[in-house]
């Protein structure tokens, strides 16, 4: 059996990985090492947890132990796609270059540029990276990677799911062609194949295991849930994700929980905080810092439930996982292989359950398909029943008045303050009917004497010299009461008035309402008179 004392490595390296316990190489390890110490381009092709990440950084530590790096200029370079992966490849580089006198610097998203700045102007022999805040200190004009030796790319499946591999060609392009090249995958796409066929010189294909083939330490479960509403089933499969977790209670130590979308992620985790389970979400829209402090909480065990996007699916090296929960099935088949293979890891014992509904037939096919195996079904744990309501499935949940009200109110608003309005508009709705009530009846005054009209009449100006007659008041014999605070208008205030207002106005303005034909005929039209008959006419 190979050991990592024939692998040719530098003693000090052999003595960083004898104090880690490790003696023993794994399958990958053991095929990539010497082709890469021989500085040939490598292909490894192995299933996720596997150990590929030592398979290039050991070698890597023995072929930099001679030279020393200059300023923005690094020896070597790894990309890898996500900052999680980075910074688990930074911890191994610590871990096996601990007795030499090697830099590195890691270049991720979420961390001040002057401090990645001030690494890479002392000059650093690995620069460790994600794709995109590479190509950002490159076009700031702070990074040169035209002194890179060895160039190593891991999870570049992952890469080509997350649209970086544009970058990589961009990358390929900066660095010398000389440089060796180690390339690193669970799946070969086409893609990817090309990228290797175009950017790698004859390259040493690499391949342990069957392309995306699960780790025959892992126990696979699959649960059909046959949701009772379609807008239930997401409540449901929450449900029956609980009373797994519950029937698992005794050989579940910690689990991963993976959801496809990122929303998904928030409420899964919010649902079981809810119910007492101690679990934290992760995924890319998350702050770094926030991040880092959940996986610190997962590694060291505070945390006991992680529930992830893919994001996390990769780079996750956790030996100790008990469980995979897969929430939603994968959409892309090759990412179920990254998921379950986070348990199981390291000669361990795992256990993947994968929660599936009606509409996920398509995606179970591909996964089936891929694996060359039906996944084993399992039936729904004893006692689960689903919930028929909509209800909210967190244990003490506020009523929707308490959490701000019906939507009559308008959006932000109280319920009650609609109430208030159509209140106060009933009110001054009664005191009008109550005036016009009070007034003179329009019948009454049609049938007025006509002695009244008549006076009327006969004297049009007698009122405008009564008005005339009426002296103005002083201005010092005014009254001084102090004058109430001017209120601004209310909006029902402001209101146009309404036609039958208009007509009320009328009303008070003239107390005789202005009669029809019908009503009142003029004497004058009644009297009888006859034409006068000329002097001359009547003597002829």
């Amino acid at each position: 059996m190979t050991k990592f004392s024939d692998l040719a490595l530098d003693p000090r390296v052999l003595q960083a990985v004898a104090e880690t316990g490790y003696e023993t190489p794994t399958p990958i390890q053991a095929q990539a090492i010497p082709h890469a110490l021989e500085g040939r381009d490598v292909l490894g092709i192995a299933q996720t947890g596997t150990g590929k990440t030592a398979s290039f950084t050991l070698p890597m530590i023995t072929l930099l132990g001679q030279g020393r790096a200059r300023a923005r200029m690094p020896r070597s370079l790894v990309l890898a796609p996500t900052r999680e992966l980075a910074a688990q490849v930074a911890e191994n580089f610590d871990t096996y270059a601990k007795h030499t006198r090697l830099t590195k610097a890691l270049l991720i998203g979420g961390v001040s540029f002057g401090e990645q700045d001030k690494l890479i102007d002392r000059g650093v022999d690995v620069l460790i990276a994600t794709p995109g805040r590479l190509l950002d200190h490159f076009e700031r004009g702070k990074l040169l990677l035209t002194g890179v030796q060895i160039m190593v790319v891991d999870e570049a499946d992952r890469m080509l799911d997350m649209g970086f591999i544009p970058d990589i060609e961009r990358i390929f392009q900066l660095t010398p062609f000389t440089r060796q090249t180690l390339f690193f995958s669970a799946t070969m796409a086409p893609e990817i194949e090309r990228i290797t066929n175009t950017f790698l010189h004859s390259p040493v294909r690499v391949e342990v295991a069957r392309q995306a083939t699960a780790s025959e330490n892992i126990t696979q479960r699959l649960v059909e849930l046959h949701p009772t509403r379609r807008d239930m089933g997401p409540k449901q499969k929450r449900e029956l994700l609980r009373r797994i977790i519950e029937t698992e209670a005794e050989a579940c130590t910690n689990a991963i929980i993976f959801c496809n979308r990122k929303t998904e992620v928030d409420i899964v985790a919010k649902s079981l905080k809810a119910y007492g389970f101690d679990a934290a979400p992760i995924h890319g829209d998350l702050e770094q810092s926030q991040r880092t402090k959940t996986l610190d909480g997962f590694r060291d065990g505070t945390l006991r439930f992680l529930v992830a996007s893919d994001v996390a699916a990769r780079g996750l090296d956790i030996p100790a996982v008990s469980h995979v929960f897969n929430f939603d099935v994968p959409s892309h088949a090759e990412d179920y292989v990254h998921r379950i293979g986070r348990t199981g890891r390291a000669g361990r014992k795992g256990t993947a359950y994968t929660l599936s509904t009606p509409a996920d037939e398509k995606y179970l096919a591909a996964i089936e398909s891929l694996l060359k195996m039906p996944l084993p079904r399992v039936p729904v744990p004893e006692g689960f029943i689903a919930s028929e309501t909509g209800e909210p499935d967190a244990p003490s949940s506020r009523s929707a008045s308490s959490r701000g009200g019906s939507r009559s109110g308008g959006r932000g608003a109280p319920a009650d303050r609609t109430d208030d309005r159509s209140g106060e508009r009933a009110e001054r709705n009664a005191a009008r009917d109550g005036e016009r009530r009070s007034r003179k009846p329009r019948g009454e005054a049609a049938a007025a004497p006509a002695e009244a009209t008549e006076s009327v009449q006969a004297a049009p100006e007698a009122a405008p010299r009564e008005m005339d007659a009426a002296p103005a008041p002083r201005r010092e014999e005014r009254s001084e009461e102090p004058r109430e605070p001017r209120r601004e208008p209310r909006r029902d205030d402001r209101r146009e008035p309404r036609r039958d207002d208009r007509r009320d106005d009328r009303r008070d303005r003239h107390e005789a309402p202005v009669v029809g034909m019908g009503d009142h005929v003029p004497d004058f039209l009644l009297r009888g008179f006859k034409m006068p008959v000329a002097p001359d006419t009547a003597e002829g």
